[in-house]
């Protein structure tokens, strides 16, 4: 029986290291774009911002915004949502040092309606902005880029994306920003959550149009507008709270999308101690599951074989049973090497993975308490998680047959 069990959890890891789309292989290559258009053709482009209680990181977003080298046309809208601090005013703070007034826009979302979650809202607030403003203007934006308020861009990633886009004909272009991991709790478990997030979204996979899965990272999301409008807008994905991944999936129906790494664009956010991060996780985790208890369940079992019982088996049992299990934990070592290069950790720091595995599933049925509290899906002082779930239960129930 041990024997069994050690060669299923090694069946497992030769499946994910060889069959899942080579996820492990991480490599930056957001920002290699072949540049060969002339300045005349690029397109005009505006970055939407949403923005809530963030004055601690919003003079370095929109600084890098307002400092990009780009050939085009480029501003930047901030949508401030609600904001009870000086998100506002230290945005066109900045705007004037650089003496880029004319090229920021800072717009109060309207109060939030329900069914909605907020970022999604202040986003299509932004779009909405855009739209109204582009109506008495002859050229409307090819494009718009989302990022965040807490994501800094260095100076040419603008310019490599609409490359990029343009020279593959993407209707989604998303890079995976490098996240902050100076403090021991990042060093400890950000590579990971990169790790499990490219697991369940092969980037190899997700940028090949004969596949259905679909991802993206909302710190930086360059979309074209018209393929926006023709999906329904932020509107079809209104109470989502992975609202980067449910874009890309209404996206990928109307065209290519791309996502990658890349050190171009960066997280100013801290996440100092170890609590912050169980937090982070534990917003959406149970979102991703559906908020289904079947599946939580499944999720329990299957991270348990895959991570907990290879080590457990390799240290505790006996002669083949051990060799097996420890193949599988060498294996599982080894797929993490890569992210922990990518983010200068020490490559060996994979057989730590059971423990760091154990960190996101306490986590991730915390997300479960928490979603039955009531609770879930904090962010900015709002629990949006019960009121997605019933938008998601309602949109179920329209394409239900009668």
């Amino acid at each position: 029986m041990t024997v069994f069990l050690a060669s299923f959890c090694l069946c497992i890891w030769l499946y994910l290291t060889f069959l899942r789309s080579g996820f492990w292989r991480f490599k930056d290559d957001a920002g290699n774009a072949p540049i060969a258009e002339q300045e005349a053709s690029w397109p005009r482009i505006v970055a939407i911002v949403p923005a809530r209680n963030e004055a601690a990181h919003i003079g370095g977003c929109v600084r890098s915004l307002l400092s990009q080298r780009y050939g085009g046309e480029f501003s930047v809208v901030v949508i401030d949502d609600a904001s009870s601090d000086a998100t506002a005013s230290m945005a066109r703070g900045v705007a004037k040092e650089l003496q880029c007034e004319s090229r920021l826009e800072v717009i109060r979302a309207r109060a939030l309606p329900p069914g909605w979650t907020g970022k999604v809202w202040a986003q299509a607030e932004g779009v909405e902005h855009v739209r109204a403003e582009s109506a008495t203007r002859a050229l409307a934006p090819e494009f718009l880029w989302f990022t965040d308020a807490d994501i800094v861009h260095r100076p040419g990633v603008l310019q490599g994306l609409v490359a990029h886009s343009r020279a593959d004909r993407l209707v989604l272009n998303s890079h995976m920003v490098h996240l902050r991991c100076t403090s021991f709790a990042e060093r400890s478990l950000i590579p990971a959550f990169v790790f499990f997030f490219a697991m369940l979204y092969p980037f190899g996979a997700v940028n090949n149009p004969r596949r259905r899965i679909a991802a993206a990272a909302g710190g930086s999301m360059l979309v074209q507008r018209l393929a926006l409008e023709q999906a329904g807008g932020l509107a079809s994905i209104r109470g989502a709270l992975i609202d980067d991944c449910a874009l890309s999936a209404v996206l990928k129906q109307q065209g290519p999308i791309r996502l990658a790494l890349g050190h171009a664009s960066f997280s100013i956010r801290a996440y100092p101690e170890f609590r912050d991060i169980w937090m982070m996780v534990a917003r959406t985790a149970y979102t991703q599951l559906g908020y289904s208890p079947l599946v939580l369940l499944g999720t329990v079992i299957g991270l348990f074989l895959t991570y907990i019982v290879p080590p457990v088996m390799a240290l505790t049992a006996h002669g083949l049973a051990a060799l097996i299990a420890g193949c599988a934990w060498l294996l599982m070592a080894v797929c993490f090497a890569p992210i922990c290069r990518y983010y200068r950790r020490f490559p060996g720091w994979g057989v730590a993975l059971p423990v760091i595995a154990t960190f996101y599933l306490a986590a991730t049925l915390g997300s479960a308490w928490n979603f039955a509290r009531g609770r879930g899906g904090q962010w900015k002082d709002r629990h949006q998680a019960n009121a997605a779930a019933a938008v998601n239960a309602e949109a179920l129930d329209e394409i239900q047959p009668r």
